[in-house]
């Protein structure tokens, strides 16, 4: 049954009331949804501080939001390759120099549907290691500075979450015996929503309440996700999807996690997004979310699996 609390459009971003003198982070904020997220909180006063892989694409993103929303707009970059924890610890510290407010970290940038098996530096299967443990080092490293101003966690899963095994595969984590570009892109989303869900958890059992922490999905939207990282069939499959109705823009797919980031009175346990054919697309809001993705012992091995891949144990007691 579609979510009706924001009534039968759903949620848009005419709700965002002045943003001026708050702080968002953004991860791959130079195209897609994470552009068009930093777009319209540019577009309310809001500060944005960019955190990408790409100089040159970065650099780009910036002057065309200056050039639309005037030079004065407040948006900033700050390199971070979630595939290195090295240039992930950086960009933190970089972060923790220049930012002195954070009022929400949206986890947005992610690699999809690699079509053969590739290991990060850091030893990592590259989906795993940049979607879900860069962004886990990033949360914890900010952790702090997000709580002090009250902020929030916003991760940016997909629907991706339900394909595959359904959980995660622990005595097997890089996939060496079994590489998938789907599966195995399947289990670094689900292990995102882990990470959230647990999160949530051990910050209510140690009464720490200031930081919301969300979860939602763009549903399908035109980006170039796919085109940057999946196979020939695969880019060529959902570019004659992406002429279809069941596809909408990238600034519609941006709406989830600018709501989450902003909008009060959201469920914590739930997974937002589109709620309309397949949740793919229609009015933004509280969608399905299946009990595979909360299951209590496995976010509880995957959080102590995550913290020692990392190198970083949260200090939440």
């Amino acid at each position: 049954m579609a979510d009706t609390t924001f009534g039968p459009q759903g949620w848009t971003p005419e709700r965002l009331g002045p943003q001026h003198g708050r702080t968002y982070l953004i991860t791959g904020a130079n195209a897609g949804t994470g552009f068009q997220a930093a777009r319209i909180l540019l577009s309310k006063g809001a500060e944005v501080v960019m955190l990408n892989r790409s100089v040159e694409k970065s650099t780009a993103a910036i002057a065309k939001l200056k050039e639309e929303l005037g030079a004065d707009a407040e948006v900033s970059f700050v390199h971070a390759d979630l595939s290195a924890l090295d240039s992930v610890r950086e960009a933190a510290a970089e972060v923790l120099r220049t930012v002195p407010r954070i009022n929400a970290l949206i986890c947005n940038a992610a690699i999809a549907q690699v079509p053969e098996q590739r290991i990060t530096a850091d030893g990592f299967e590259s989906m795993l290691g940049t979607n879900h443990y860069g962004h886990f080092l990033l949360a914890g490293l900010l952790f702090e500075r997000i709580e002090e101003s009250k902020g929030r966690l916003v991760v940016v899963a997909s629907l991706g979450y339900k394909m595959g095994i359904r959980t995660i595969q622990f005595d097997d984590m890089n996939w060496d015996a079994n590489y998938h570009q789907n599966k195995t892109y399947s289990q670094s989303k689900l292990a995102q929503m882990m990470f959230a869900y647990e999160l949530q958890d051990r910050l209510a059992a140690a009464g720490r309440t200031e930081v919301g922490v969300y979860v939602c999905h763009p549903g399908s939207s035109r980006t170039s996700l796919i085109s940057t990282s999946g196979n020939l069939a695969t880019r060529v499959m959902f570019r004659l999807m992406s002429m279809s109705p069941m596809v909408q823009s990238a600034e519609k797919g941006a709406y989830p996690e600018v709501m989450c980031a902003t909008e009060a009175g959201l469920a914590p346990r739930a997974l937002h997004g589109p709620t309309g054919r397949n949740e793919w697309i229609g009015p933004v809001g509280k969608g399905t979310l299946e009990p595979h993705a909360y299951e209590k012992s496995t976010m509880e091995r995957l959080w102590e699996v995550s913290e020692q891949a990392t190198g970083l144990r949260w200090n939440i007691s």
